[in-house]
């Protein structure tokens, strides 16, 4: 069971995070495991298509080629999301200040019931904020919902090149097999607790409240920038007004 001054320290180091860089603004040297333990991390539903699709067609051409094993151009980027099935599989995000999605992972379950104790994992993160374990959290997040839907077995496949997602595979505990430019990591899942379900519970409640709060925030900017443009013209139209 999860303390409850647990998770009023967890709300507050999440809510501490719209104004403290936790999730942009820190170098890349920062060790990520001088973070807050919680990262903001939701599930995210078909209403974000689009935001996905903009977030990988942000990786830059090696990025795309070590996330899909090939070079994916946009168009086949925009098929990928547009076929992403949010009733099956499960896709996470972390999300920035300005409502960018920086990582996301997707956790696909087998289609096959025979074959419905086993999910693979994929990930990406934007150069822009790498260095700060969201790869690793991610995984550790997808992993979690997996145990809790009963899968004993989660897979990544990747190309052997891709030093970073062998990493988080190995740091988790799985078993990587290297098969000449292909490697494919397995790492087996222990059935679900109490608590893994009633802490997924809670994360997802504190990413999705994180979420919300941004969503605010950003709307006050964008109006509080309006205002001030409209301001400024008004004053700019007053300063080459004749008298």
């Amino acid at each position: 069971m999860v303390e409850t001054k647990t998770l009023v320290k967890a709300s507050l180091e999440a809510g501490e995070g719209l104004l403290h860089p936790l999730l942009e603004g820190l170098t890349p040297s920062v060790d990520s495991r001088k973070l807050p333990l919680l990262v903001p991390i939701r599930s995210l539903g078909a209403n974000h298509r689009e935001r996905i699709a903009r977030h990988l067609m942000a990786l830059d051409p090696h990025d795309r080629y070590l996330r899909f094993g090939f070079m994916a151009n946009d168009e086949q980027i925009q098929r990928y999301a547009d076929s992403l099935n949010f009733e099956r599989d499960e896709i996470f995000g972390i999300y920035n200040r300005r409502l960018q999605l920086i990582a996301m992972a997707h956790l696909a379950f087998s289609a096959d019931s025979s074959l419905a104790a086993c999910a693979e994992f994929g990930v990406s993160v934007l150069k822009s904020a790498r260095g700060r374990g969201y790869g690793a959290r991610l995984f550790d997040r997808a992993a979690m919902h997996a145990r809790n839907e009963g899968v004993s077995r989660i897979f990544i496949h990747a190309l052997s090149e891709n030093s970073a997602m062998l990493k988080i595979a190995r740091n988790a505990g799985a078993t990587v097999e290297r098969d000449g430019s292909e490697s494919e990591a397995h790492l087996r899942l222990l059935p679900a607790t109490l608590d893994s379900r009633l802490t997924e519970l809670f994360e997802e409640q504190v990413a999705q409240t994180d979420y919300r709060i941004k969503v605010q925030v950003k709307q006050f900017r964008d109006a509080l920038a309006g205002v001030q443009a409209l301001r400024r013209g008004v004053q700019e139209a007053q300063r080459i007004t004749p008298k």
